[in-house]
């Protein structure tokens, strides 16, 4: 008997179905990996499974665990099951986290709710769980709160606090997107020796194929709510029968069309010298001496007309920071930084120099007021140009050109954002970002939230206005397979300095770093999961 059975599953909201006759199975010790964008279902199959759906939802089927149909018990004993017999590892850990609270405590209120343990014991649990996720002691301290950690040491508090009642089945919702490729990769190691170890099943949820490749022993593909084809992993991804599976395999490994490589000696549109970036640290006692953090250490590189430059590594490395030096968000502590010829000084840019500079970043919503049109949403860099402003019909016309650039059209400008999809607000950032012409634009990991086939097609929307409009991009991003994909030269950061620079493909097929290999080694791909399968005894 399987650990999970979901036999005919349905859910409607409001009467729009959500989910169509889902069938999955989970056993003990294995590893089911749901593929699909966004939209699939596939969170909405997890928070039926936990029997968390919203007021309005309406399901029928069965959703048996341990034989038990978890769609028959009442809330209360569905508490008594959730986070003891079934933990769940969310997306974005800060967010599960409790800033207020100490990870100690955290971790030790899943022993205590589920184990009826006093304080003193739950806390001796959270410290051994902790220690099981490879944050040990005296470093990590169970007094330690979420912001005193990286990004990648949450996650393994929030698997800590899914894991302590060491449960029959864990459920993981794109538990490692927002993770760079090295730190993934640990995620996905310890999850794997962590299933292994208790011999629990695992529903890990990814639109990564590569991740699901490496990690899970059958696939399940869902689109619009239905199950369109599911097997053990090797068999599934070597005869993909499905047009929708065989359209995300392509997606994955999607190269946009290349521009031509822009001459020598082409005008520089950002130039860095020697860039350093420092933060003050707390004293060390009352006494103690003034410390600083060097975030960038004396970085230098040049962007040219049209010409594509990625900047790669990992959380901390000083890419973000380094960012925001260039936009004059931050001053640096030393060197210089030139925008289209233009130093910025102590005091920032200049309109002028700021027009030809414009950023896309990760969040599309996050990076929009709600309650804009789009119309005054992609104009508001118009502010730049102080009394040469354009208005009324020239301010409309210039608006709709910048969303037919971008795939939309001119009347999507009296729209909400609230009204598009994920990749279509990204496409209405890229619209804000070249409604100026900039000289430059700077791409802060502005598509690693992104489906795969969406990914696709913004990387050929960018390719597309990088050559048609002379364009260039500062890509900034953890993903190296989308940096490979549409830049020209790729500088690699570590602790604050660039350690490798060079012609993409050179990097990708040759790289001299240590540092360079194992970002690459740690980078998920499909087909060398595949091939390391069929390399096992």
């Amino acid at each position: 008997m399987s650990l999970l059975t979901i036999e005919n599953l349905a859910v409607s909201i409001g009467g729009t179905p959500i989910l169509k006759g889902i069938d999955l199975a989970v056993n003990a010790g294995e590893v089911l990996g749901i593929i699909g964008e966004s939209g699939s279902g596939k969170s909405m199959t997890a928070l039926a499974t936990l029997q968390l759906l919203p007021e309005a939802a309406r399901a029928t089927g069965a959703i048996r665990f341990e034989g038990t149909d978890l769609m028959t018990l009442d809330d209360r004993a569905m508490r008594a099951i959730r986070g003891g017999r079934i933990g769940m590892v969310f997306q974005e850990p800060m967010t599960a986290l409790n800033p207020v609270k100490t990870i100690g405590d955290q971790v030790a209120e899943t022993a205590r709710l589920h184990g009826g343990l006093s304080h003193k014991a739950a806390l001796a649990v959270a410290r051994q769980t902790l220690d099981r996720v490879e944050l040990p002691a005296p470093r990590f301290g169970l007094g330690l709160y979420p912001h005193e950690l990286s990004g990648g040491q949450r996650q393994r508090v929030v698997i800590a606090m899914a894991i302590a009642m060491r449960p029959k089945l864990l459920i993981a919702d794109e538990p490692t997107t927002a993770l760079d490729v090295t730190t993934q990769a640990q995620i996905l190691k310890l999850l794997e020796r962590l299933v292994r170890e208790d011999g629990m099943g695992m529903l890990f949820i990814s639109h990564d194929l590569g991740v699901v490749a490496g990690l899970a022993d059958r696939v399940a593909i869902m689109r619009a709510g239905e199950v369109v084809e599911q097997g053990p992993t090797l068999g599934l991804f070597r005869a993909l029968q499905h047009p929708y599976s065989q359209a995300l395999l392509s997606a994955s490994s999607h190269q946009p069309q290349r521009h031509p490589t822009p001459p020598p000696d082409a005008e520089p549109v950002l130039a860095i010298e020697g860039a350093v970036r420092t933060y003050p640290l707390p004293r060390s006692g009352f006494w103690g001496k003034p410390r600083h953090f060097t975030a960038v250490k004396g970085v230098s590189l040049m962007v040219r007309r049209g010409e594509n430059i990625g900047l790669v590594g990992e959380s901390g490395c000083g890419k973000s920071t380094l960012a925001r030096a260039i936009m004059a968000l931050d001053p640096l502590e030393g060197g210089r930084i030139s925008i289209a010829g233009k130093p910025l000084s102590k005091k920032g840019a200049d309109f002028a120099t700021r027009r030809n500079l414009q950023v896309v970043f990760q969040d599309p919503y996050g990076s929009f007021n709600p309650r804009h049109r789009v119309d005054r949403l992609v104009g508001e860099p118009f502010h730049l140009l102080g009394s040469a402003a354009p208005e009324g019909p020239e301010r409309t016309r210039r608006i709709g050109k910048a969303l037919s650039e971008v795939g939309l059209t001119p009347a999507d400008a009296e729209k909400y954002i609230h009204e598009f999809s994920g990749g279509q607000r990204q496409r209405i950032a890229i619209a804000r970002a070249l409604i100026l012409e900039p000289s430059l634009i700077i791409l802060d990991e502005a598509v690693s939230a992104l489906d795969v086939s969406i990914r696709a097609q913004i990387l050929d929307l960018l390719a597309d206005l990088s050559i048609r409009l002379g364009v260039s991009y500062l890509f900034i991003s953890h993903d190296l397979s989308v940096v490979r994909a549409i830049t020209d030269r790729v500088l690699v950061m570590k602790a604050g300095e660039i350690v490798e620079e060079g012609e993409t493909e050179r990097v990708f097929t040759a790289p001299n770093h240590p540092y360079t290999r194992e970002l690459l080694a740690a980078t998920p791909n499909v087909e060398a999961a595949l091939k390391a399968r069929e390399a096992r005894p």
